[in-house]
């Protein structure tokens, strides 16, 4: 059975807090048996990633980065599986293509177009309330799509409830 795949938005340059918080999210996504895959550089995507390794359940393979140049060295040092694409911020389609679900922990502008296509492709999508783009969608709809609207988490308790109910 094909591991469920779990992207991690936000940030490059996270505050302290958002790095805190997707840490924690990493650790207990691959606890919980999921793959993650973020955008495979500094800040939130970092934490996530070294949260996934510092799981007890973490195999080789669990972090999947899809970094926007061409240069894999660019990755960071967590990520298991670098995908260089070359594409710039063009990339995030694929980092939002490849999951099953999105979780978004604050964030700018490169996550607020995560959100957005995550939205289009009809995605599950969780938002963190913390400062950026995750507090401001959190329970929203972003237009008038009949679907769920984007979850909205306290902590990384409710995310992880929230995806069992979704993903199974």
């Amino acid at each position: 059975m094909r591991r469920k795949v779990v992207a991690v938005v936000g940030n490059s340059a996270a505050s302290e807090a958002a790095y805190a918080l997707a840490l924690e999210l990493g650790r207990a996504l691959v606890d919980a048996g999921y793959r993650v895959v973020t955008g495979g550089m500094t800040g939130v995507m970092e934490a996530a990633s070294r949260g996934a390794h510092d799981s007890a359940a973490y195999s080789e393979g669990s972090v999947l980065g899809i970094i926007p140049s061409a240069d894999a060295e660019r990755a960071n040092p967590y990520v298991d599986i670098v995908i260089p694409s070359g594409l710039g911020y063009a990339r995030n389609t694929l980092v939002v293509n490849t999951a099953d679900a999105v979780v978004a922990v604050a964030g700018g502008a490169g996550t607020l177009n995560e959100l957005a296509m995550a939205w289009q492709l009809d995605k599950p999508i969780v938002a963190l309330e913390i400062d950026g783009w995750s507090q401001r969608l959190a329970g929203t709809r972003i237009d008038g799509r009949e679907r769920e609207e984007i979850f909205a988490a306290a902590d990384v308790g409710a995310v992880m409830r929230h995806l069992a109910r979704v993903l199974g």
